[in-house]
């Protein structure tokens, strides 16, 4: 019984997030609206209200501290009020559990710079020396969007670092 209970909690808390599309390939160029933000450097965007079409996105070039960590629900808020009714161009990289880990820009500019700009101090898991790389090699890729649809493009010219 216990068993059935833990695995009813962890599937409600697993659906907590409604980001329920197909994520895009590697070198994808991936554009939407954003529709949720699940944290201080997670989102969805998608075009359409249906959750089923949202792309779940773990931002490459940002590690925010945890929501039950100190400064987490403060990153969170700012991501929030930054991305509120904008319109983001990412480039997928490696897929990491139900999500793709990618750069996004904001017209035209980073959301990690954003992010940092607006005094979110970095502090979540994955933040090593590994992290300025992966925002150097995002830094060198030009980014292109598709007003009015999320567009799946592929870029055969730049690759995501892992």
């Amino acid at each position: 019984m216990a068993a059935f209970i833990l695995g009813a909690l962890y599937t409600s808390a697993a659906k907590a997030v409604p980001c329920e599309g197909s994520l895009p390939a590697r070198g994808t160029v991936v554009s939407g609206p954003v529709r949720y933000v699940v944290d201080g450097d997670g989102l969805c965007m998608g075009t359409s209200p249906d959750p089923q079409t949202w792309v779940e996105v773990r931002l490459a070039d940002f590690y925010a501290p945890e929501l039950h960590a100190a400064g987490g629900a403060a990153a969170k808020a700012t991501l929030e009020r930054l991305v509120r009714g904008e319109y983001l161009v990412c480039l997928a990289g490696r897929k990491s559990y139900d999500r793709v880990v990618a750069s996004c820009t904001v017209r035209g500019r980073d959301l990690g710079d954003r992010l940092r700009a607006a005094g979110v101090v970095e502090g979540g898991e994955g933040g090593g020396p590994e992290a300025s790389t992966r925002r150097q090699s995002f830094a060198r890729t030009t980014h292109s969007c598709n007003f009015g649809r999320i567009r799946f493009s592929s870029s055969s010219t730049s690759r995501a670092e892992d």
